[in-house]
């Protein structure tokens, strides 16, 4: 690794201290990074790279208005946290509301129990690439396109305030992802796998089978029927739970979205019923091994577990320091930022549904004519209303799976969707293929997981009937 973190300790606490006189608050963060980039399109290389980012950002609080300022060369810090300042200074015209917490020094690294993906040969990786490659295009002749994407990723970073907090924390992170597209006439299908790690390399060099199905889903939907469109009973499977809890409720509960937004800070008013009393909902860093992980977020805040539901009802919410301030409520280590290119925001870590008791068998028993799906392909979120598609998808037949159906999209409100649960399965799943977007700072790690569960009134699109 470079040594810019080496030097950056004995300079941090004199700028800090010779500063935040002239500021409410002030925050400089230097990070550095190093890791690699492989993506293939079939046999064509499109990217092989391995790259080093050093830099850092200085965040600068106001009278309630904040500053900001990005900078590569450790040499030029003092320059960039003036400008921060005087950025924060023209701004600031209320009052700085920033919700206390402990200072913390501290040196932490989120520990692998593998190999280290730095520690394995750019070859051996395109090597793995290959492999890859090679599995979706022999899964059959109507395969037409495909692509493999590798990624790693390990950062360093060192955390000063003027509230007294010193932090270093380093963590790797790694992700692959697979796609494939079959094609028959005018039908096209695609299949998709996406999986991700904190643990070891290792985790991503056993994945032949995922693989293979990601493409023998594309090929085998190309002789399904399309799903008639209508409402059913769903069962969804735990990827699926997964998706939703983070993709239509969990963006919800991030505070800066509810302050920002009265209607939704009148509709996420804690106290108010969503669901089943057996609805348990969760976000938290604090949980070790997954891609959401960590022991302190971007603004020295201690990882938590927060409950957002509890028996089906809204007791909790993700907080920055500011957004807890604001709400009068207690911070909960949710301040996270891509790099030091962009400022930190409220956003989820891993985000579940806690099991329920309902054996999975008996999520289907006395539906006359449902949607079994599972799996994700793709989705996407306005507001409260969300609609995603399944990867894979069978009709329910008099508490039976029967035949199998493609192009099933699932839609709806999200509290309507919450309070049309009719039962949650006892299965629990992890997955940890999650890449969050928001405020322009995209493929943020995060986790997600859930149980089975089944859902009434759920529009399921399809052919009309």
């Amino acid at each position: 690794m470079p040594t810019l973190l080496a030097d950056a300790k004995n300079l941090l606490a004199d700028l800090i201290a010779r500063y935040s006189p002239q500021v409410d608050y002030l925050a400089v963060r230097i990070e550095e990074a190093e890791g690699t980039d492989i993506f293939l399109r079939g046999d064509k290389v499109e990217t092989l790279t391995e790259g080093i980012s050093i830099g850092g950002q200085v965040r600068a609080c106001f009278k309630g208005g904040w500053g900001f300022a990005s900078f590569n060369q450790l040499s030029t810090l003092a320059d960039r946290i003036e400008e921060a300042i005087a950025a924060a200074r023209i701004i600031g015209d209320e009052e700085t509301l920033l919700a206390p917490i402990e200072p913390v020094q501290a040196t932490c690294k989120l520990p692998l129990e593998g190999s280290d993906p730095r520690e394995v040969s750019l070859e051996t990786k395109k090597q793995l690439c290959d492999r890859y490659t090679e599995i979706l295009k022999s899964a059959s002749p109507s395969i037409t396109t495909t692509s493999v994407r590798y990624s790693d990723s390990a950062q360093r970073v060192i955390l000063a305030t003027s509230d007294g907090t010193l932090i270093e924390q380093s963590w790797v992170d790694m992700e692959m992802r697979f796609a494939a597209t079959a094609r028959n006439g005018e039908t096209v299908q695609t299949g998709r796998e996406t999986t991700g790690s904190r643990k070891a390399y290792e985790d991503l060099t056993n994945l032949d089978d995922q693989v293979r199905s990601a493409a023998l889903r594309a090929v085998n939907a190309l002789s399904l029927p399309p799903v008639k469109g209508n409402t059913y009973t769903v069962v969804i499977d735990p990827i699926l739970s997964g998706l939703f809890v983070h993709e239509a409720f969990g963006h919800l509960s991030e505070a800066d979205m509810a302050y920002e937004n009265p209607d939704i800070l009148e509709v996420m008013t804690l106290g108010r019923r969503f669901g089943p009393k057996e609805l348990q909902i969760f976000d938290g860093a604090a949980p070790p091994g997954h891609r959401g992980s960590y022991l302190y977020d971007d603004e020295g805040t201690p990882a938590t577990t927060t409950q957002l539901i509890k028996d089906g009802i809204l007791v909790g919410r993700l907080h920055s320091r500011e957004t807890a301030g604001k709400l009068t409520e207690a911070p909960t280590g949710n301040a996270r930022c891509l790099n030091y290119h962009y400022p930190p925001l409220v956003r989820m870590t891993n985000t579940w549904i806690e099991r329920g008791k309902t054996p999975v068998e008996d999520l289907f028993a006395g539906i006359k004519e449902g949607v079994y799906a599972r799996n994700w392909l793709g989705g996407m979120t306005n507001g409260e209303m969300f609609t995603f598609s399944a990867a894979e998808a069978w009709m329910i037949r008099d508490g039976k799976i029967a035949e199998p159906v493609r192009d099933v999209t699932l839609s709806g409100n999200v509290f309507s969707t919450l309070a049309d649960i009719e039962a949650i399965g006892d299965d629990f799943y992890w997955d940890e293929s999650g890449g969050c977007g928001k405020g322009g700072q995209n493929g943020l790690p995060v986790g997600c997981g859930g149980p089975s569960l089944r859902i009434r009134n759920v529009i399921v699109g399809g052919d009309a009937e």
